[in-house]
């Protein structure tokens, strides 16, 4: 007996509820967004709290509209790869990093995954981008590239230390940007009238090597570079400044919020916040390069009373006045 023919009518049917299906399952996929940082989850909750807020102001609902996952290395740059690696295996839709250590790792990984810059040096010097107003493959975001702040760090040292004549600069000889930065810093030396004493510092080992090369060299104030390296020794770098009664600035104020004397540098908040709107625009259909890579427009200067007491330091009236933030 032969079988009754299929009618083609319920074949188009069938096919065309297969493709509604489908369709509505992949409309249903909820966008999943991975952040991978250097440091520990515990060290920038501001930033996290910034990155989140810029979702919810683009309207998103976290955990409905788009999910976050967060990867931190704590300081262990050499986890940074597997925890790059374990991000790609959830298949997230776009990659969040922090500081071009992560930025390198996810980049190793994979070349397709959209990766969002929200801080980092030089991308271009990097190797990340061909240019900032064309990046060219699967990396955009925001830049903190701003060598020129290296110079202004200087002249608040000698406005709060007018006598300053000698000053220690903390620096990572590899890190890309940081030639820039010295040179910089030699301009504003050379018009001060300052010695400068650069040391480099590769390693935690180096530290303490470092500042004796500062006592040695007779230093009245330190000048800390920022990057990688430096930032993940900041409790160990903000400590040995103290105990020699060094006034101290840094770029990135979580140094001041840990116990620093100052900080003058990019406002990294305003960066997360900035890098939500990539992520959306990405999510809408924008490709990585065709999305310029955006610099710096916030700068904070952040100074904090309890160290300058503690070194016995005084700060002028007139600095204190154009800090955007004291902490007393």
């Amino acid at each position: 007996m032969k079988r009754a023919a299929v009618p083609s009518i319920l074949i188009a049917v069938v096919l065309l509820a297969v493709e509604v299906i489908a369709e509505a399952q992949q409309a249903g996929k909820v966008p999943r967004i991975g952040i991978l940082s250097a440091s520990a989850a515990s060290l920038n909750p501001d930033r996290t709290e910034a990155f989140r807020q810029g979702f919810r102001e683009l309207g998103y609902v976290e955990g409905k509209d788009i999910v976050i996952e967060y990867r931190y290395a704590e300081g262990k740059f050499d986890r940074l790869p597997a925890l790059a690696a374990e991000l790609v295996r959830l298949k997230v839709d776009v990659i969040v990093t922090r500081g071009a250590a992560p930025t390198r790792s996810a980049k190793e990984v994979s070349n397709t995954i959209p990766i969002v810059m929200s801080s980092g040096g030089d991308p271009v010097t990097d190797g990340f981008v061909a240019s900032l107003a064309r990046p060219g493959g699967n990396i955009t975001g925001l830049s903190t590239y701003a060598p020129e702040i290296s110079g202004k760090q200087l002249e608040l040292l000698k406005e709060i230390v007018p006598r300053l004549s000698r000053v220690a600069v903390l620096g990572t000889s590899t890190i890309p940007g940081h030639a820039q930065s010295l040179r910089e810093i030699e301009l504003a030396a050379g018009a001060l009238k300052v010695q400068l004493q650069y040391l480099d510092v590769l390693g935690p080992k180096d530290i303490e090597t470092a500042f004796r090369a500062a006592s040695k060299g007779r230093a009245e104030a330190l000048l800390v570079l920022g990057g990688s390296v430096l930032a993940s020794e900041r409790t160990h770098i903000l400590e040995s400044a103290v105990k020699r009664g060094l006034p101290a600035i840094y770029a990135a104020r979580q140094s001041v919020d840990d116990g620093g004397l100052m900080s003058y540098g990019v406002n990294l908040t305003d960066l997360d916040h900035r890098a939500a709107a990539y992520v959306d625009k990405i999510l809408k259909g924008r490709k990585p390069a065709d999305l310029p890579v955006e610099q710096p427009k916030k700068f904070e200067f952040i100074i904090n009373l309890k160290a300058a007491k503690q070194i016995g330091l005084t700060i002028p009236p007139n600095v204190l006045a154009r800090a955007d933030k004291v902490i007393k």
